[in-house]
């Protein structure tokens, strides 16, 4: 499922607020995170997808609706302009959870769509840091970071519920790991920074993605790395 909002100051740091404490500004996000005027056409896409591999045309028509929001915005927005991404500067209520909390969550989305739970809680882990209260400085919310398009065409009508962010994530990941033919770290680059970008790469593995990693943005290089040393964290 471009990071342009993220870069909150000089240091590219992203600034995360608490819904509960606090109001937003609007702004767009996220290359494949589909604006709310979309979001009909999105939900369309996705309830195809789920019935079968994605095709190239319905893969072009759901990267076209990505692109059409901001060719300029990333698909996921939880990482600084330097690479580094930074809890520290979460504000407001901090919810004092532990992936132990969502495990038959995780345990269910996994059997059900597919993803490795260690993949899994290694993505929730950057995305929120099992903060399920969480929004970004581009109004990315929940657990699994779901921007408001994103969440309604996914049949997510509370992204800051555990089981419906969950569920929406891994949901959306297992949409583009379809896409890439099973290649996580493909699957994990268009999750940040939007398939549209990992197809103009023009590369169709993993090793050719590792390869050519320097042309996406440095949020995704550094995504990539983040999700690799949290799943070590993770794997049985």
């Amino acid at each position: 499922m471009e990071i342009n909002p993220a870069l909150a100051n000089g240091l590219g740091e992203l600034k995360w607020v608490n819904l509960k404490t606090a109001s937003l500004k609007n702004g767009s996000d996220k290359d494949a995170q589909i604006s709310g005027s979309s979001s009909s056409q999105f939900a369309t896409l996705l309830k195809d997808m789920s019935s079968q591999s994605v095709s190239s045309d319905s893969a072009n028509s759901l990267t076209s609706l990505a692109d059409a929001s901001s060719a300029s915005n990333l698909l996921w927005q939880q990482l600084s302009g330097t690479g580094e991404s930074s809890f520290d500067n979460i504000s407001g209520e901090i919810q004092d959870t532990k992936p132990s909390d969502y495990e038959e969550l995780i345990q269910t989305a996994s059997a059900k769509y597919g993803v490795p739970v260690d993949l899994i809680k290694a993505v929730i882990d950057t995305e929120s840091s099992f903060n399920p209260n969480v929004v970004s400085s581009a109004g990315a919310k929940g657990l699994m970071q779901l921007m408001d398009g994103t969440a309604n065409g996914l049949g997510v009508s509370d992204p800051f519920d555990p089981a419906q962010s969950i569920d929406g994530g891994v949901r959306y990941l297992s949409y583009q790991l379809k896409r890439f033919d099973g290649q996580e770290k493909m699957a994990l680059a268009a999750y940040n920074a939007g398939p549209g970008r990992v197809l103009k790469l023009g590369v169709s593995n993993d090793q050719e993605l590792m390869a050519n990693l320097s042309q996406l943005p440095k949020e995704t290089q550094a995504y990539i790395s983040k999700i690799e040393r949290a799943r070590a964290e993770y794997a049985v």
